[in-house]
């Protein structure tokens, strides 16, 4: 397709494609993301698009499975406010906070139990939820649960003790390749 074909394509279908995006999530931020992959899809993908008549109907198929896809994630991974979570967070006196640095931190995770360590280093580096933890160090979830919670109390003893050592040495840690 030509640039002037998805010009003219674009001109003639975003203003249904946004409707039936709108019409799955009823919020118009997350419609106008819809609309917007499920067009960007289809420049990436044209070549592929062997009849360009069929474009209208691949882009509402697209974006169906767009919008399934982001539910799944939802579902899997679902937002929650700081309120609720608050007591999972390590506890950090802000005084404490502005005096940290990254050295400090690290020597602090590296001196965790290494059985405690992974599971906070997937969950707080890597952003890896506890089933994902679960799955990667292969341990049932209750089994992350704890280690983390017992973990998050040695990192924070830690902190506290490096932080209180007015004169601390820092080692710097081995950079990885």
């Amino acid at each position: 397709m030509t640039e002037n074909e998805n010009e003219a394509l674009v001109e003639t279908l975003y203003a249904p494609l946004y409707r039936f995006a709108l019409s799955l999530t009823g919020n118009p931020v997350e419609a106008c993301d819809l609309t917007q992959e499920a067009f960007f899809r289809l420049l990436k993908h044209q070549d592929s698009l062997r009849d360009p008549s069929k474009a209208k109907s691949w882009l509402f198929t697209t974006l169906h499975r767009e919008f399934l896809a982001v539910v799944r994630r939802s579902t899997r991974y679902p937002h929650r406010d700081l309120e609720e979570v608050e007591a999972e967070l390590p506890s950090v006196e802000p005084q404490d906070f502005g005096q940290m640095d990254c050295a400090i931190v690290m020597q602090a995770l590296h001196e965790v139990e290494e059985t405690h360590r992974a599971p906070l280093s997937l969950f707080y580096l890597e952003s890896y939820s506890y089933q994902q933890i679960a799955a990667t160090l292969d341990m049932p979830i209750g089994t992350v649960m704890s280690r983390l919670s017992r973990g998050r109390d040695q990192l924070r003893r830690n902190l506290r003790q490096l932080m209180s050592n007015e004169d601390r040495k820092i080692i710097p840690l081995p950079r990885s390749a």
